[in-house]
């Protein structure tokens, strides 16, 4: 069968592959358009399991929340560039892939892998746009939240870079909704460790106030005057991090607690875009060598 440029192109809107690779699989596979669907799949999975040893360090952090406002969902997906985040099919997919958590069943990444997502699993879907668009992602993480007397609210900060999920005790209504997102918003400007202060557990408290110590008496404190010294950084500490104890950042004259006023603050979670990823330090004019090297070959 001949390879028609129409052929060619026809290939290309089905499967998204370059006009080269297409006509390659037209004349693999004598003019079969299915087979040379079926052959371009199996190179593209080749080669992003080649991609897979790459850091992926950027793409979105995703939220979404059910429609009875119980249960929600924050998801970190993925890419190795900030360009292929703005890619069109990476947030679609994204936001498929984030949906699908809120199904209960869903406790795992591994779990979410094998789930099905739009007759196929969420794995294949990022694998075969892994070969479509020529760059490694993963799913890395999610959290689900869920409030049962309550609601759940999210707040998606910097257009991705920060997602905050937060489930609340109270009434649903307009004036809630509100100072729900209010305080996402805070969670996200001033990322809290902690909830509310028992969660400090003793070793954090005793760490963190033997480091203080040290800097009192590297400092010439008197001993008699340093335990009265601890005790306001303690108090300080608490204030810092636990984010019912932080002063309120839209109102400096009252704290997240008494903001929250009639609700009550179950749990909150706070994805930062690659926090604790080791990020690749690629020498450009190496990359390009290697890359000269391997295509001479």
């Amino acid at each position: 069968m001949a390879i028609t440029p129409k052929l060619i192109k026809e290939l290309r809107e089905k499967t998204g592959s370059g006009m080269l690779d297409c006509k390659k699989a037209l004349e693999e596979m004598a003019g079969d358009l299915e087979q040379a669907v079926d052959y371009l799949r199996k190179k593209g999975i080749l080669k992003a399991e080649k991609k897979a040893s790459r850091v992926a360090s950027q793409g979105l952090v995703f939220t979404t929340v059910s429609e009875d406002k119980k249960a929600g969902v924050v998801l970190e997906f993925n890419s190795e560039t900030d360009f292929v985040a703005k890619n069109l099919e990476f947030i679609a997919t994204g936001e498929a892939i984030t949906t699908l958590t809120l199904c209960k069943e869903i406790s795992s990444v591994e779990k979410l892998l094998e789930a099905n997502l739009n007759g196929e699993t969420a794995k294949n879907a990022v694998t075969n746009l892994i070969a479509k668009i020529g760059e490694n992602m993963n799913i890395r993480r999610f959290s689900r939240l869920e409030s049962p007397e309550g609601f759940v609210t999210s707040y998606v900060h910097l257009g991705g870079k920060i997602g905050v999920l937060i489930s609340l005790k109270g009434e649903f209504n307009a004036a809630n909704e509100v100072k729900a997102k209010d305080v996402a918003m805070h969670i996200a400007a001033m990322a809290p460790k902690f909830s509310r202060s028992t969660e400090v557990t003793t070793d954090v408290m005793e760490r963190e106030m033997e480091i203080e110590r040290e800097l009192l008496i590297q400092q010439g404190k008197p001993e008699k005057i340093i335990e009265n010294i601890l005790n306001g950084k303690k108090r300080k500490f608490f204030e810092e991090n636990c984010l019912l104890n932080q002063v309120f950042v839209k109102d400096n004259t009252v704290t997240v607690e008494k903001y929250l006023g009639n609700l009550e603050l179950i749990k909150f979670e706070r994805y930062l875009l690659g926090d604790g990823i080791e990020k690749e330090e690629v020498n450009f004019a190496e990359e390009v060598a290697q890359q000269l090297a391997a295509s001479s070959k």
